[in-house]
């Protein structure tokens, strides 16, 4: 996972590590006239071009094509305009430089190569299974701070690395490289507004604007005109320029230095498959890569006479901020004060959230917010009003939402992105990606299930839970009441990765003490007697379902054992398979979700290696508008159904006297 923290046995695999720690670089050197500059950027992208080519072809696919169409852009970027730390890519105030088009990955570790983080010979161990130079880029290397190869999503991260900057009141400035074919995605168009919103003047995009995509030409082709007048219209300083042209490059990104109150767009016309004869500006070369033999050694040989004379490599400008360290900010997070509920009192998960987020943000200036527009419903609104500077409003656009809060998980902050939990189904790709990515985001949806009444199903999350327990390493969490949420949002800032809080709309009754315990894992059996026949399990406002069940039965004289998952992942499996043995084997569980990838199949997961079965009760229907009860009983999720859940179990399965009293 990403927390800022480089740990040698990251990068042993492919040598990465060792050559991090005697990086000497000697092949850099001062360039002491300013007009030398261009041939040795022209000899630094045709090197970078060389590396791309070769690295794709030992490996046998990739991207490089894609690669020569950008060389001489990322030359002139990384040999030239940025600051930065070579010998440290996390350096707190390094400039930070994003591949929105990932696939072009091997110019990227082309670079690195280059300044000696990476093993040239490692270049041609790209994509093998023991190496961490991955056909797209993922933060297992230093010099990556996002997941980027799914298109459309590394601009919305530098969106979040630029407000970072402001954050931590550091001058880094932050580079984004695009495709255009991947400007047709939505997501960037959102960027695009929150860049102009925040006035993102250390904010600078550069569009590779090759004109041919994966299946053919893109959709604008060559067309700067038309490009230049849709990012002019979203706000942004736009400048276009021949992407093969040095000078022009470095006059461009020298003028995004003077632009004060606007991000900057360098629309860059370029050839696909630049410097390669056979490939420029052909069709059909996309994740192609050059065959070994008369192929490749043609490729090379011309490439080889784009080099020039022999030079040295210019130096590269650090940092002008220094770090001002981490000294002060908290070891582990922690909730400043109990939860001030008391027991009997009803209040809604999704208000708990927000008083738990301003008080955590009293402690600890890492936490960040982002929100939707609906924080007044969400509860976030609660956070922005005691730490205004640290709540990012992006309006109505999911995807950017999520996709900045992993700019700034990247750069050690903690963010929560809050929305409806119907609505972060949005952005599920960028979920995805922060997956693969092991970023510690904190991602919160309220208003869930079919409790939220007469919204109808449009606004009603019944897949969120499947969603994020597909995520890998992502905790998922479900709090019935206000304490419980309180407590599952301390634990999900303290917790090293992402994870997930389920909030509801309904006030629920305070049913836990403010000085409950709860843990990452855990549960709470809330009602149990050596005589249970059943277990039911439930979670957020199905608990207080189970807990009525529970009192309908004992009148009947049926004790079951009431268990409130309220961490879904992970679960408690050994508290749930305890109680199904000592139940007989029969396990009901119950949720306001539907039945695929929720709280039954975690807790039939959890128990089905012991041989035990589970009834599950979950909404096996799209629903529709109602209010909150009907729709409870009208869906099968209510106490009633509960309890009769339990009679078919008592009728269906007879009792284990060894296990059973």
């Amino acid at each position: 996972m990403n927390t800022g923290v480089l740990e040698p046995s990251m990068f042993l695999q492919c040598g990465i590590w060792e050559a991090h720690a005697r990086l000497a670089a000697p092949e850099l050197a001062v360039v002491s006239d300013p007009s030398s500059i261009i041939p040795v950027l022209q000899h630094v992208a045709a090197r970078l071009r060389m590396s791309s080519v070769r690295s794709t072809s030992a490996a046998g696919s990739g991207h490089p094509s894609s690669c020569c169409s950008a060389a001489d852009i990322v030359a002139a970027l990384f040999f030239c305009h940025m600051k930065f730390d070579a010998k440290n890519p996390q350096h707190d105030h390094n400039d930070r430089f994003v591949l929105s088009k990932g696939h072009a990955a091997p110019l990227l570790y082309a670079v690195w190569a280059e300044l000696g983080l990476v093993e040239q010979a490692d270049l041609e161990r790209l994509r093998k299974i023991d190496c961490d130079l991955e056909g797209h880029p993922t933060p297992r290397l230093p010099f990556v701070d996002v997941p980027t190869g799914s298109l459309g999503q590394g601009i919305c991260a530098a969106i979040g690395l630029a407000l970072n900057a402001r954050r931590i009141g550091s001058d880094y400035r932050t580079y984004v490289l695009l495709g255009d074919g991947e400007s047709a995605e939505g997501s960037v168009w959102e960027a695009a507004q929150v860049g102009e919103l925040y006035q993102l003047d250390n904010l600078c995009a550069i569009t590779d604007v090759n004109a041919l995509g994966q299946s053919g030409v893109t959709q604008w082709q060559h067309d700067m005109a038309a490009l230049q007048r849709k990012w002019t219209a979203f706000g942004w300083h736009t400048v276009v320029v021949d992407g093969h042209d040095i000078a022009e490059i470095l006059a461009a990104l020298d003028d995004t230095k003077r632009i004060s109150g606007q991000p900057t767009m360098i629309l860059a016309k370029t050839v696909k498959g630049k410097g390669v004869s056979f490939m420029e500006g052909e069709a059909g070369w996309h994740g192609k890569p050059i065959k070994q033999g008369d192929e490749l050694d043609q490729a090379l040989g011309e490439l080889e006479q784009q080099l020039g004379a022999d030079m040295l490599l210019p130096s590269v400008t650090g940092p002008s901020s220094h770090s001002k360290g981490s000294d002060g900010l908290p070891v582990t997070v922690k909730l400043p004060r109990v939860p001030p509920y008391d027991r009997g009192s009803e209040v809604a998960t999704r208000v708990a959230y927000g008083t738990a987020l301003a008080a955590l943000g009293e402690i600890d200036p890492r936490i960040v917010v982002l929100d939707a527009d609906v924080g007044n419903s969400t509860f976030s609104q609660t956070f922005q009003l005691a730490h205004p500077k640290r709540f990012y409003q992006m309006y109505i656009a999911e995807q950017v939402m999520v996709g900045a809060a992993m700019g700034f998980a990247s750069r050690g902050a903690i963010p929560f992105p809050s929305s409806f939990a119907c609505f972060l189904t949005r952005a599920s790709d960028f979920i995805r990606m922060a997956g693969i990515g092991q970023m510690n985001i904190k991602l919160a949806g309220s208003h869930a299930g079919i409790s939220i009444g007469e919204d109808g199903p449009s606004q009603m999350a019944l897949e969120d839970l499947a969603m994020m327990r597909a995520v890998p390493g992502c905790a998922v969490f479900y709090p019935c009441d206000g304490v419980s949420t309180e407590r599952l949002v301390e634990i999900a800032a303290a917790y090293q990765g992402m994870a997930y809080i389920r909030t509801s709309r309904p006030k629920t009754p305070v049913i836990y003490s403010s000085t409950e315990e709860f843990v990452l894992g855990g549960s709470k059996v809330l009602r149990e007697s050596d005589k249970d026949v059943v277990t039911v399990v439930a979670a957020g406002v199905t608990v207080f379902e189970a807990l009525k069940a529970y009192e309908s039965l004992l009148n009947e004289g049926i004790t079951v054992r009431v268990i409130d998952a309220y961490s879904l992942q992970p679960i408690d499996k050994l508290t749930l398979v305890a109680a199904g043995h000592q139940t007989g084997g029969r396990i009901v569980t119950v949720e306001d979700h539907y039945p695929v990838g929720g709280l039954g199949d975690a807790v039939s997961e959890a128990v089905s290696s012991d041989g035990m079965g589970v009834e599950r009760l979950a909404v096996r229907a799209v629903p529709r508008s109602g209010g909150s009860a009907e729709l409870l009983k009208r869906f099968g999720i209510s106490a009633d159904e509960i309890a009769e859940a339990v009679r078919r179990q008592l009728r269906l399965k007879p009792s284990n006297s060894s296990t059973s009293a």
